[in-house]
């Protein structure tokens, strides 16, 4: 027997090293969106500035190709617009990959990767040579956006506090909404449940709604997310069917039961389905 468990060991670490290595690199990444609204009428580039630290150019993030295609004056002028102690990332390079261009698309600039910094301020230079560098700003959030308006010379971030609230509610809301229709649906009269239902739910659903929106925001949604967010389901439905069961009125305690665990497994099931798009709706405005 031992002989026999000892290759199905072996097996099983080479399997679990494998596995982490194959998820090394998986899941969401920084990544800042900065949009430019009544953006100059002639070409320009765009790039972030991120502060000089000792090994900052270990990665450069343009190529030979991207080189021969950019304006070697308006590069010059990119690199002397930075402040003293800044440099520019896309142009410059970065201590970690970057993914980045200094053109946009109808005024949208997208930056990803790990080498996005956290602290970050953003450089715009016009083929006629202006130049504007606004003050330093925070990505607080692992996606964000920033928005520029060239003409009035101003840059804002959205407030973290809306992207957190709509991702809490696009989280809790959906589940009251199955579970309630399901309470319905296993024969429980709304008029004398509807307390019961809403104070297990907001204590429950609504602890885990605020949880998975900071994992969400903080961390993104991956592979990561979804593990942890099964056994945190499993528990909720142990614990809702349980005190369904005391409280729930008009129905046998074991349908209590068998509904606490139906609509945990229903309102699981949609919020897997809707996590990624909805989050991605919402670091695409936060």
């Amino acid at each position: 027997m031992k002989k026999r468990m000892k290759p199905a060991i072996l097996v099983l670490l080479t399997m679990v090293l494998l596995s982490g290595t194959a998820f090394a690199d998986t899941g969401p990444k920084p990544a800042l969106l900065v949009r430019v609204e009544n953006g100059p009428e002639e070409p320009y580039y765009l790039d972030l500035l991120e502060e000089d630290r000792e090994g900052r150019t270990s990665f450069h993030n343009l190529d030979d190709e991207d080189l021969a295609s950019l304006d070697p004056a308006m590069l010059e002028a990119l690199r002397a617009a930075a402040p003293e102690g800044w440099h520019a990332c896309i142009d410059d390079g970065t201590r970690a990959p970057l993914f980045g261009k200094l053109t946009g698309e109808g005024g949208v600039h997208r930056f990803s990767y790990v080498g996005v910094p956290q602290v970050y301020r953003i450089v715009i230079v016009t083929q006629s040579g202006e130049s504007w560098v606004p003050e330093p700003m925070t990505r607080r959030v692992l996606q964000c956006s920033a928005t520029v308006d060239w003409a009035a010379r101003t840059a804002r971030t959205p407030p973290v506090w809306l992207g957190y609230a709509l991702q809490f509610l696009s989280t809790l809301l959906p589940t009251l909404a199955v579970e309630g229709l399901l309470l319905l649906a296993f024969g429980f009269a709304w008029r004398k449940n509807r307390k019961a239902f809403l104070l297990v739910n907001l204590v429950t659903q609504g602890a885990l709604a605020a949880w998975l929106s900071v994992m969400a925001l903080r961390d993104g949604v991956g592979f990561w997310y979804y593990l942890l967010i099964v056994p945190a389901e499993l528990a909720i439905a142990l614990v809702e069917g349980a005190l369904y069961t005391k409280l729930l009125k008009g129905k046998s305690k074991g349908r209590a039961f068998v509904y606490g665990l139906t609509a945990n497994a229903a309102s699981a099931l949609l919020g897997a389905v809707l996590v990624l798009p909805v989050w991605q709706w919402i670091v695409s405005i936060s």
